[in-house]
């Protein structure tokens, strides 16, 4: 009697070509796709040209620096492989774009392997999340916390 394991059989029952695991990438793949076309694009369109994307609406109006201000300029930067200058136009949005390079590597792993991407994230992750960002901005706006301004 032949011993078939459950990732064979599921294999052997999707066709030839390993449908099962194109299909399992198709999402990551496209998301990839996506932020690269991003990515992309802000480097090709410097955002230190004015013009070319509009004003934070929350800086226009108040003068106050929001939690993504300087984004754009960051992604430019990075883009260009300039990593210090994207830090300091937001560093925060350099350890979101990092944050992501492991979270998409993790998913894929997940999906070669066929298991779900979860990603679990208690109320502890989420207000510790929360309060980052909002002493962020808090800093960022205080006279001593030019260092991160855009």
């Amino acid at each position: 009697m032949r011993r078939v394991n459950a990732e064979t059989q599921r294999v052997t029952q999707a066709g030839p070509g390993g449908g099962v695991l194109l299909r399992r990438l198709a999402v990551p793949g496209g998301t990839l796709a996506a932020v690269a076309g991003a990515f992309a694009y802000v480097g090709a369109v410097d955002p230190n040209q004015p013009g070319h994307y509009p004003v934070c609406p929350l800086l226009r109006l108040t003068g106050v620096y929001c939690p993504g201000c300087g984004g754009l300029r960051s992604a430019h930067a990075f883009a260009h492989g300039d990593l210090a200058t994207a830090l300091t136009d937001n560093a925060l949005a350099v350890g979101g774009y990092l944050a992501f390079a492991v979270l998409w590597a993790v998913w894929v792993i997940r999906a070669v392997r066929g298991r779900p991407a979860r990603l679990d994230l208690g109320p502890v992750h989420l207000w510790s999340l929360g309060a980052l960002v909002l002493v962020f901005t808090v800093v960022r706006n205080l006279p001593s916390g030019g260092w991160l301004h855009p």
